[in-house]
């Protein structure tokens, strides 16, 4: 049977365009494609605005369906995304065998000067602004956005992982490999998630 990708769903006030969560992006453009005509068919003098949902999208994605679906129809494109880690990246986060360790908990973001550290794996209940600075021996979960430093394995430990609800920092470190981020090929990372794959530091 055929997965539908793509599907939309007409709402008083909007339009829904629901995507599958396990449809890569080739087969989403593919059904927006076909179904974006007859869409704008139905579009008469209102502007109704259209809410993409379903799919956790990277940002370049993201940006490829807003410049698909504006081309067709010139209305307002709202990205229905979890502006906090939602569940499935927490999942992903922890399916992998990472050891348990001790975890500390923050409550609150940190300012610009601020620095945690932590034996174990830490978790902080906010944002991580620009200057401020995180390093822990095991795992680094941001449940806001992460602005500033993070240094997740900081005795070695290359299985660490970050993870972040919203990431758009400059840099990334895990152990001793550090990962410079060039903000205009990669403005934002929402709900990303952050290992080490053959000493190179990745970004989902």
């Amino acid at each position: 049977m055929k997965r539908n990708s793509v599907s939309i769903n007409l709402k008083k006030d909007q339009i829904l365009i629901k995507i599958d969560e396990k449809s890569e992006q080739t087969e989403i453009i593919g059904a927006l494609r076909k179904k974006l005509p007859e869409l704008k068919k139905l579009y008469k003098e209102e502007k109704t605005p259209i809410k993409v949902t379903g799919k956790i999208l990277k940002n370049k994605e993201i940006d490829e369906i807003q410049a698909l679906i504006k081309d067709k129809i010139n209305v307002e494109v709202d990205f229905d995304m979890p502006k906090s880690l939602g569940l499935h990246s927490i999942k992903k986060t922890f399916k992998r065998e990472i050891a348990v360790s001790e975890t500390k908990f923050h409550k609150g973001s940190l300012r610009s000067g601020q620095k945690i550290e932590a034996e174990g794996s830490i978790v902080i209940i906010g944002d991580v602004n620009s200057g401020a600075e995180i390093m822990a021996s095991d795992n680094i979960v941001v449940l806001g956005t992460l602005r500033g430093l993070a240094h997740a394995g900081a005795k070695g430990n290359k299985q660490a992982v970050v993870a972040a609800g919203l990431f758009d920092a400059v840099q990334i470190r895990i152990a001793n490999i550090v990962k410079e981020i060039n903000r205009e090929e990669e403005p934002m990372h929402k709900q990303a998630y952050i290992s080490v794959v053959e000493d190179q530091i990745i970004i989902e």
